[in-house]
């Protein structure tokens, strides 16, 4: 009997467990079945001979609820992929094993993502199945910098044996050609392989250069062949087919010349699958070279990784390898060098590039008590920081990892293409052979009807299809890095382009998230100094954040404090403290109310500062009404210029606060904003955004703190600044790396540029294959037009893939309009 827990979703009482309980204990096999309402959870004994976990979940969906497995998530390097039905082959090959809950091939990447139970699967289950397909698969164990640069190097070796393949092959290739083809345009030949002449002679040379050529790309066969028999024929297939028949055809056409029929000199087409061949090796080279290039910023990143750290243990300096660096180590960092990993500061000060990783191109001072990012480049002094994360738990490799699996993800988009890839190449054999067969019993000739079904061969390329959305993905997400945009996937990409409403949280993202003091307004004798000295004195006990405010605001104009007497805090009120012998209140109107004291004569100036969005604190001095120190939440920099680009854009902006509504619409009047939502409880917020849902709006939500995270969720695309809680950033699907607000137009253009690329990819991935084909069947010969020849179409069949490829690098000249 095997053991297994399932996490039931959807259960709302006792009775939800009861009819799980009762649903699994009347499957044949079921030993027990018992369900806690607490957990959530099912533990079930049952006969895996009798019972399989599918059959288990289907029981309990039908019961309406949803029983899932703990997953494990795993990324497996491809080898053998050579077009999109390859791709596609390989995802059914490992979403058909049990316990698989979602498999995912990206072609550019040549990588499998597995979503699995790792109590039902095992790796090497997988890797069976891959094989069993005609592919190997290896586990990525190790997202390093060592091991992605291997796989660099692997990938340059690979692609340094293409081009050797492609340059030997030519040699042999050249010469056949001009042989074959030469005399025919009046172009000198020996005698001695001259057809009319020695017909012998000219196809025997002819067969010992093609030979060579077809050892050197003998791995189009080897792989074609074996995918087409086990059922899942590629692009592979199509040239193993095509340029076979070609050679088959001339070989026996050189026997029937061997026999003495010289007029078959003629029907050669030894030169069609050489220079098929060394075509579309030149196109792999250069498709393998465009993908290099997609992956650029990931090389970018990994290089930020510096390979040494300069560690103080036991009171000695010394230099370790990054991966010996532990948590609570203190590192010495000297001007000039890279930060090895994640810290705060404990000695010294600095600047620091942290533009590689946020964006940002001014150099950000650090001193004692700050955060150090790894990876960013110390500018101008030495410091001393103690290590709080490293390995994986870096800043830098976290967002390595959010963009691998970005790029590994596939957006909905793709999924129409990835339909027609998997029927695209069995379509096209079969139209080959109908079209060949057409022509031949139509009258025309045995050697005419092979050229049509070899041209309709060679010509389709799935390719284009598999790599038109991939490679965008890659290149825009990469891009999106660079410009510390982080986007979390195709599907988040995708949707960001779609969106029509962003509502922004207003405190931390519209607002610095830390009050200031914005007006000092005196009466009677008491000058602006005085009143916030005394001010800031009084509130140095305060733990107010409006009382810290005038603090900070009175430290930073060298203010010396004041001893204060009999200090008293009045909830809700304000505070009284005695003064060099005065007597100071400061609060708010219901304090100076309480104690009558008359405002009337600063009435004007409060109303007007209320109206601005401001706080204003009443300070009196022996009962008598000093004056107002005004606070306030400032709003950010960047904040209405962002606003601003997004209205040119043509989306509406909200936003979303808990202040009271005349503070809230003081800040939106200031920043531009269209609809405000006001004292708005943190748990409320994302049924906020459901009403703006329920209006039919594509809604995208921007916040920093814990709780916007479920508002976060709720959105169609949540966004969380970078300088905001791990919980929110968890919650998002775009990660802004800067606190600034006109990265979230530079999202939204980046997703807007990105989908356009990838539409114009597979428009002109489909356009190539309806033009092509038809082209390659004679359609246009038909009517008088021209045929197409095999090697044409060898070369039309490289260059689309190359074409899409090099459309999607595009993406590469992306820069934000930042206004």
């Amino acid at each position: 009997m095997a053991k297994k827990t399932f996490d039931i979703e959807g259960m709302t009482c006792a009775s939800c467990a009861q009819t799980v309980e009762k649903v699994t204990n009347k499957l044949p096999g079921v030993g027990s079945a018992q369900v806690n309402l607490a957990t959530e959870k099912l533990n079930i004994d049952f006969d895996q001979a009798v019972l399989s976990v599918q059959d288990i979940q289907e029981a309990v969906s039908e019961a309406g609820y949803k029983a899932l497995t703990k997953t494990e998530k795993k990324t497996f390097a491809i080898s053998g992929m050579t077009c999109a039905s390859c791709a596609q082959t390989v995802e059914k090959a490992a979403a058909k094993l049990e316990g698989v809950r979602e498999s995912r091939v990206n072609l550019a990447t040549e990588k499998l993502m597995l979503e699995y139970d790792p109590t039902v699967l095992a790796v090497s289950d997988v890797t069976q199945a891959i094989a069993d397909a005609g592919y190997q698969a290896e586990e990525d164990v190790d997202a390093s910098a060592d091991s992605y640069h291997d796989a660099k190097n692997k990938k340059a070796e690979q692609m340094h044996a293409i081009w050797r393949r492609f340059w030997l092959s030519a040699i042999f290739t050249i010469p056949l050609f001009y042989i074959s083809m030469g005399h025919m345009v009046g172009l000198p030949v020996p005698s001695i392989i001259n057809p009319e002449i020695h017909a012998l002679n000219f196809a025997i040379v002819q067969l010992i250069l093609t030979v060579p050529v077809i050892a050197l790309g003998w791995s189009y066969y080897t792989i074609g062949f074996k995918s087409l028999f086990k059922g899942h024929p590629n692009m592979d297939s199509l040239i193993a087919l095509g340029t076979s028949a070609a050679f088959i055809y001339s070989v026996g056409a050189t026997m029937v010349i061997w026999n003495g029929d010289p007029s078959y000199a003629h029907e050669l087409y030894f030169e069609s699958a050489a220079v098929i061949l060394t075509l579309i090796t030149l196109g792999k080279y250069l498709e393998a070279r465009s993908k290099g290039k997609t992956s650029e910023a990931i090389e970018k990143l990994m290089d930020l990784a510096p390979k040494t750290a300069t560690v103080i243990r036991d009171g000695q300096e010394m230099e370790l390898g990054i991966d010996q660096v532990v948590v609570g180590d203190h590192i010495i960092v000297k001007p000039g060098e890279k930060i090895p990993v994640d810290g705060t500061i404990t000695e010294g000060r600095t600047s620091v590039d942290e533009s590689m990783l946020t964006g940002e191109s001014i150099p950000v001072e650090k001193n004692i008590g700050d955060s150090m990012i790894g990876g960013s480049f110390n500018k101008n002094g030495t410091v001393q920081y103690q290590a709080t994360k490293v390995g994986s738990d870096t800043a830098l490799s976290q967002i390595i990892q959010l963009v691998e699996d970005a790029q590994g993800s596939k957006a909905p988009i793709a999924k129409q293409a990835d339909i027609i890839s998997g029927y695209f190449v069995p379509i096209v054999i079969g139209l080959a052979i109908v079209s060949g067969l057409a022509w031949y019993f139509s009258g025309q000739s045995g050697i005419f009807a092979l050229t049509i079904a070899i041209s309709v061969l060679v010509i389709a390329c799935p390719c284009a299809l598999g790599l038109a959305t991939p490679t965008a993905i890659m290149v825009g997400t990469g891009k999106g890095a660079e410009h510390g945009v982080l986007i979390k996937g195709g599907e988040a990409l995708e949707t960001t382009h779609k969106v029509d409403m962003i509502v922004f949280d207003k405190t931390g993202t519209i607002t610095e998230g830390k009050p200031v003091v914005t007006d000092i307004v005196p009466i009677s004798e008491v000058s602006e100094e005085e009143l916030l000295a005394l001010t800031a004195s009084a509130e140095k006990g305060s733990e107010h954040p409006l009382g810290e405010a005038i603090v900070r605001e009175a430290e930073t104009r060298e203010f010396a404090a004041m001893d204060v007497q009999d200090f008293t805090a009045i909830p809700g009120r304000g505070i009284e403290v005695m003064i060099e012998d005065k007597k100071l209140l400061a609060g708010n109107k219901k304090l100076m109310d309480e104690r009558q004291i008359s405002l009337a004569d600063l009435s004007e100036q409060s109303d007007k500062l209320a109206n601005e969005g401001k706080t204003p604190m009443y300070i009196a001095i022996d009962d008598r009404l000093a004056g107002i120190i005004a606070v306030a939440d400032t709003v950010k920099e960047n904040s209405a210029k962002a606003i601003e680009r997004l209205h040119q854009m043509g989306i509406e902006v909200g936003m979303i606060t808990g202040d009271n509504k005349r503070t809230a619409e003081a800040i939106a009047k200031q920043v531009g904003i269209d609809r405000v939502m006001s004292e708005v409880l943190p748990e409320d917020k994302a049924n906020e955004v459901e009403k703006l849902q329920g209006e039919g709006k594509k809604v995208a939500m921007v916040g920093d703190g814990i709780n916007d995270a479920p508002a976060l969720a709720q959105a169609d695309i949540g966004i969380a600044i970078g300088s905001g809680t791990d919980v929110a950033i968890e919650s998002a699907d775009v990660v802004l790396m800067r606190s600034d607000l006109l990265d979230v137009p530079s999202a939204v253009e980046l997703s807007k540029s990105t989908i356009r690329n990838i539409k114009e990819n597979l428009f002109w991935a489909f356009a190539y294959n309806v033009l092509g084909i038809p082209f390659a069947m004679g359609v246009l010969h038909i009517f008088g037009g021209p045929l197409l020849s095999p090697m044409i179409a060898g070369a039309a069949m490289s260059f689309s893939s190359v074409s899409v490829l090099l459309n999607a690098l595009r993406l590469k000249r992306f820069k934000p309009s930042r206004g």
